[in-house]
Protein backbone atom coordinates (compact mmCIF):
# COMPACT_ATOMS: atom_id res chain seq x y z
CA UNK A 1 0.00 0.00 0.00
CA UNK A 2 1.61 3.59 -0.79
CA UNK A 3 0.54 6.52 1.26
CA UNK A 4 0.70 10.01 0.48
CA UNK A 5 1.22 12.50 3.39
CA UNK A 6 0.72 15.95 3.99
CA UNK A 7 -0.28 18.79 5.88
CA UNK A 8 -0.66 22.38 6.36
CA UNK A 9 1.92 22.99 9.41
CA UNK A 10 5.15 22.10 7.94
CA UNK A 11 7.17 19.16 7.10
CA UNK A 12 9.37 20.48 10.52
CA UNK A 13 5.92 19.50 12.71
CA UNK A 14 6.16 16.52 14.99
CA UNK A 15 2.03 15.64 14.08
CA UNK A 16 3.75 14.94 10.67
CA UNK A 17 6.65 13.09 12.30
CA UNK A 18 4.28 11.14 14.44
CA UNK A 19 1.72 10.10 12.14
CA UNK A 20 4.80 9.27 8.80
CA UNK A 21 6.41 6.86 11.51
CA UNK A 22 2.56 5.23 12.69
CA UNK A 23 1.53 5.02 8.75
CA UNK A 24 4.85 3.21 8.11
CA UNK A 25 4.06 0.37 9.67
CA UNK A 26 1.11 -0.10 7.35
CA UNK A 27 2.62 0.38 3.54
CA UNK A 28 4.95 2.25 2.20
CA UNK A 29 5.17 5.88 2.99
CA UNK A 30 6.19 9.46 0.88
CA UNK A 31 5.61 12.77 2.58
CA UNK A 32 5.54 15.75 0.83
CA UNK A 33 4.66 18.83 3.01
CA UNK A 34 5.39 22.86 3.06
CA UNK A 35 8.03 24.72 3.81
CA UNK A 36 6.34 26.49 6.32
CA UNK A 37 3.12 26.45 8.35
CA UNK A 38 0.39 27.57 5.92
CA UNK A 39 -2.15 27.23 8.02
CA UNK A 40 -5.67 28.50 6.91
CA UNK A 41 -4.63 28.34 3.34
CA UNK A 42 -7.39 26.50 2.46
CA UNK A 43 -7.99 24.96 -1.29
CA UNK A 44 -5.61 27.65 -2.38
CA UNK A 45 -2.83 26.95 -5.24
CA UNK A 46 0.16 28.56 -6.34
CA UNK A 47 -0.43 29.74 -9.93
CA UNK A 48 2.20 32.83 -10.12
CA UNK A 49 5.19 31.29 -9.69
CA UNK A 50 7.26 28.52 -9.88
CA UNK A 51 7.14 25.72 -7.03
CA UNK A 52 10.75 24.02 -5.60
CA UNK A 53 10.57 20.65 -4.36
CA UNK A 54 13.44 19.94 -2.04
CA UNK A 55 13.95 16.63 0.29
CA UNK A 56 15.18 17.23 3.88
CA UNK A 57 17.67 15.15 5.72
CA UNK A 58 15.39 12.95 7.31
CA UNK A 59 13.65 12.09 3.94
CA UNK A 60 10.71 14.37 3.67
CA UNK A 61 10.09 16.40 0.70
CA UNK A 62 8.86 20.04 1.34
CA UNK A 63 7.30 22.84 -1.14
CA UNK A 64 7.49 26.32 -1.48
CA UNK A 65 3.92 26.20 -1.98
CA UNK A 66 0.51 25.47 0.11
CA UNK A 67 -0.64 22.06 1.35
CA UNK A 68 -2.75 21.62 -1.99
CA UNK A 69 -0.16 22.62 -4.56
CA UNK A 70 2.24 19.27 -2.09
CA UNK A 71 -0.54 16.71 -3.04
CA UNK A 72 -1.41 17.95 -6.59
CA UNK A 73 2.50 17.89 -7.30
CA UNK A 74 3.03 14.71 -5.70
CA UNK A 75 0.26 12.67 -7.50
CA UNK A 76 0.62 14.73 -10.97
CA UNK A 77 4.56 15.34 -11.42
CA UNK A 78 6.53 13.30 -8.87
CA UNK A 79 5.32 9.93 -8.04
CA UNK A 80 5.66 7.47 -10.53
CA UNK A 81 2.40 5.85 -9.17
CA UNK A 82 -1.11 6.90 -8.08
CA UNK A 83 -0.86 6.40 -3.78
CA UNK A 84 -3.17 4.18 -2.85
CA UNK A 85 -3.92 6.93 -0.48
CA UNK A 86 -3.43 10.33 1.15
CA UNK A 87 -3.17 11.21 4.68
CA UNK A 88 -3.20 14.90 5.88
CA UNK A 89 -1.70 15.65 9.23
CA UNK A 90 -2.02 15.33 12.05
CA UNK A 91 -2.96 18.79 12.35
CA UNK A 92 -2.09 20.90 15.53
CA UNK A 93 -5.63 21.66 16.69
CA UNK A 94 -9.26 20.93 15.90
CA UNK A 95 -10.80 20.80 12.27
CA UNK A 96 -14.55 20.65 12.75
CA UNK A 97 -17.51 22.44 11.73
CA UNK A 98 -16.82 25.53 9.73
CA UNK A 99 -13.33 25.04 10.23
CA UNK A 100 -13.12 22.55 7.27
CA UNK A 101 -13.84 25.35 4.86
CA UNK A 102 -10.40 26.97 5.65
CA UNK A 103 -8.38 24.22 7.19
CA UNK A 104 -4.82 23.35 4.67
CA UNK A 105 -5.20 19.95 6.30
CA UNK A 106 -8.50 19.39 4.97
CA UNK A 107 -7.62 20.78 1.80
CA UNK A 108 -4.59 18.55 1.35
CA UNK A 109 -7.00 15.75 1.65
CA UNK A 110 -9.40 17.34 -0.41
CA UNK A 111 -7.26 17.63 -3.53
CA UNK A 112 -6.35 13.90 -3.00
CA UNK A 113 -9.86 13.20 -3.25
CA UNK A 114 -10.58 15.28 -6.18
CA UNK A 115 -7.57 13.51 -8.16
CA UNK A 116 -9.39 10.33 -7.85
CA UNK A 117 -7.36 9.12 -4.63
CA UNK A 118 -9.29 7.95 -1.52
CA UNK A 119 -8.17 10.41 1.23
CA UNK A 120 -8.43 11.48 5.14
CA UNK A 121 -7.73 14.63 6.96
CA UNK A 122 -6.54 13.66 10.75
CA UNK A 123 -6.59 16.45 13.45
CA UNK A 124 -5.43 16.40 17.33
CA UNK A 125 -7.86 18.07 19.23
CA UNK A 126 -6.48 20.29 21.96
CA UNK A 127 -5.33 24.10 22.00
CA UNK A 128 -1.73 23.36 22.82
CA UNK A 129 -0.89 19.77 21.34
CA UNK A 130 1.82 17.79 22.54
CA UNK A 131 1.19 13.99 22.16
CA UNK A 132 -0.04 12.53 18.78
CA UNK A 133 0.64 9.17 19.44
CA UNK A 134 -2.99 8.64 20.03
CA UNK A 135 -4.14 10.50 16.75
CA UNK A 136 -1.77 8.58 14.90
CA UNK A 137 -2.49 5.36 16.14
CA UNK A 138 -6.13 6.11 15.07
CA UNK A 139 -4.68 7.30 11.59
CA UNK A 140 -2.60 3.65 11.58
CA UNK A 141 -5.74 1.77 11.93
CA UNK A 142 -8.02 3.31 9.53
CA UNK A 143 -5.47 2.96 7.04
CA UNK A 144 -4.93 -0.58 7.88
CA UNK A 145 -8.85 -1.76 7.93
CA UNK A 146 -8.82 0.39 4.32
CA UNK A 147 -6.10 -1.67 2.97
CA UNK A 148 -7.98 -4.78 4.05
CA UNK A 149 -11.24 -3.77 3.16
CA UNK A 150 -10.77 -0.80 0.71
CA UNK A 151 -13.89 1.44 0.04
CA UNK A 152 -15.74 0.61 -3.62
CA UNK A 153 -15.48 4.78 -4.22
CA UNK A 154 -12.92 7.50 -3.89
CA UNK A 155 -14.05 8.78 0.00
CA UNK A 156 -13.21 11.68 1.56
CA UNK A 157 -12.79 11.39 5.62
CA UNK A 158 -12.45 14.07 7.93
CA UNK A 159 -11.09 12.57 11.02
CA UNK A 160 -10.83 14.51 14.70
CA UNK A 161 -9.29 12.89 17.54
CA UNK A 162 -9.66 13.75 21.14
CA UNK A 163 -6.83 14.53 23.39
CA UNK A 164 -5.51 11.54 25.34
CA UNK A 165 -4.41 8.11 25.06
CA UNK A 166 -5.54 6.02 22.96
CA UNK A 167 -6.98 3.72 25.53
CA UNK A 168 -8.98 6.82 26.73
CA UNK A 169 -10.97 6.98 23.82
CA UNK A 170 -14.75 5.78 24.00
CA UNK A 171 -14.75 4.65 20.20
CA UNK A 172 -15.21 6.11 17.02
CA UNK A 173 -18.18 7.72 15.50
CA UNK A 174 -19.82 8.73 12.23
CA UNK A 175 -20.68 12.10 12.49
CA UNK A 176 -21.67 15.14 10.60
CA UNK A 177 -20.46 18.38 10.47
CA UNK A 178 -21.29 20.83 13.79
CA UNK A 179 -21.57 24.80 12.89
CA UNK A 180 -19.91 27.44 15.05
CA UNK A 181 -21.13 30.96 16.01
CA UNK A 182 -19.41 33.45 13.64
CA UNK A 183 -15.79 34.49 14.47
CA UNK A 184 -14.62 37.10 16.99
CA UNK A 185 -13.68 40.34 15.69
CA UNK A 186 -10.37 41.07 14.62
CA UNK A 187 -7.69 42.64 16.44
CA UNK A 188 -6.75 45.71 15.97
CA UNK A 189 -2.57 47.13 16.83
CA UNK A 190 -0.35 49.08 15.77
CA UNK A 191 3.01 48.32 13.68
CA UNK A 192 6.45 49.16 14.55
CA UNK A 193 6.03 51.84 11.74
CA UNK A 194 2.95 53.52 13.71
CA UNK A 195 0.57 52.04 10.91
CA UNK A 196 -2.71 50.33 11.60
CA UNK A 197 -2.75 46.55 11.12
CA UNK A 198 -5.05 43.59 11.96
CA UNK A 199 -5.10 39.84 13.24
CA UNK A 200 -7.71 38.31 12.50
CA UNK A 201 -9.66 36.88 15.81
CA UNK A 202 -10.30 33.48 17.09
CA UNK A 203 -12.84 31.17 15.54
CA UNK A 204 -16.21 31.58 17.72
CA UNK A 205 -17.54 28.58 20.17
CA UNK A 206 -19.28 25.78 18.65
CA UNK A 207 -23.17 26.89 17.79
CA UNK A 208 -24.58 23.24 16.35
CA UNK A 209 -22.87 20.79 18.66
CA UNK A 210 -26.06 18.59 19.73
CA UNK A 211 -26.15 14.82 18.97
CA UNK A 212 -24.39 13.46 16.00
CA UNK A 213 -22.16 16.33 15.42
CA UNK A 214 -18.31 16.40 14.89
CA UNK A 215 -18.05 18.45 17.95
CA UNK A 216 -20.34 16.42 19.96
CA UNK A 217 -18.59 13.55 19.46
CA UNK A 218 -15.25 14.47 20.28
CA UNK A 219 -17.00 16.45 23.87
CA UNK A 220 -17.84 12.75 24.81
CA UNK A 221 -14.80 11.13 24.21
CA UNK A 222 -15.20 9.59 20.95
CA UNK A 223 -13.04 9.79 17.59
CA UNK A 224 -15.27 11.76 14.97
CA UNK A 225 -15.36 10.92 11.42
CA UNK A 226 -17.20 13.08 8.82
CA UNK A 227 -16.92 11.93 5.66
CA UNK A 228 -16.66 15.23 3.05
CA UNK A 229 -18.30 15.92 -0.10
CA UNK A 230 -17.06 18.86 -2.58
CA UNK A 231 -20.09 19.52 -4.31
CA UNK A 232 -21.24 23.44 -3.52
CA UNK A 233 -24.36 23.32 -5.64
CA UNK A 234 -27.29 24.28 -3.68
CA UNK A 235 -29.73 22.35 -5.63
CA UNK A 236 -32.90 23.03 -3.90
CA UNK A 237 -32.59 26.66 -4.53
CA UNK A 238 -32.32 26.33 -8.46
CA UNK A 239 -35.95 26.58 -9.41
CA UNK A 240 -36.40 29.82 -7.14
CA UNK A 241 -33.65 31.29 -9.12
CA UNK A 242 -34.66 29.75 -12.21
CA UNK A 243 -37.89 31.71 -11.47
CA UNK A 244 -36.45 34.82 -10.50
CA UNK A 245 -34.46 34.65 -13.91
CA UNK A 246 -38.09 33.72 -16.13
Amino acid sequence: MRILISNDDGYFAPGIEALAAALAQVGEVTVVAPERDRSGASNSLTLDRPLSLRRSANGFYHVNGTPTDCVHLAVTGMLDTLPDMVVSGINHGANMGDDTIYSGTVAAATEGYLLGVPSMAVSLVSKNPQDFTAAAQVAAELAARFKRQPMRQPVLLNVNVPEGARGDLKGIKVTRLGRRHKAEPVIKSLSPRNETIYWIGPAGEAQDAGEGTDFNAVAEGFVSITPLQIDLTHTGQMPSVAAWLA
